[in-house]
């Protein structure tokens, strides 16, 4: 069983920073890409960033400059550094995973998501 675990977030003032960190655990041969989704009320989730097992990263235009992701292959871990925040990255967050067990298959696997909300 494959979990991933977020933490982090919370409420900020626009111009302000936020982090969050999602931790894989469970057992499994390895995982591949990483991921940050956002979902807004009435709005459907989008991906924020995306960070391959080998270290490539893709933002959405919207975040460019402002967020950064990044990942300790060590630990599991994926982490996502917001600055220059605005009330339009308002929304819960999830982690995303795809991960390898120990037959090659791969599974998506989602965080239970973590509150973001930024204040004008």
């Amino acid at each position: 069983q494959v979990q991933l675990v977020e933490s982090g977030g919370g409420l900020v003032q626009t111009g302000g920073s936020l982090s969050v960190s999602c931790v894989v655990s469970g057992t499994f041969l390895k995982i591949n890409a990483m991921g940050w989704y956002r979902q807004a009320p009435g709005n459907q989730r989008e991906l924020v960033a995306r960070i391959t097992s080998t270290l490539s990263t893709s933002y959405a235009d919207s975040v460019k400059g402002r967020f950064t992701i990044s990942r300790d292959n060590a630990k599991n871990t994926v982490f996502l550094q917001m600055n220059n925040l605005k009330p339009e990255d308002t929304g819960v967050y999830y982690c995303n995973a795809f991960v390898m067990d120990y037959r090659s298959v791969g599974n998506d696997y989602w965080g239970q998501g973590t509150q973001v909300t930024v204040s004008s």
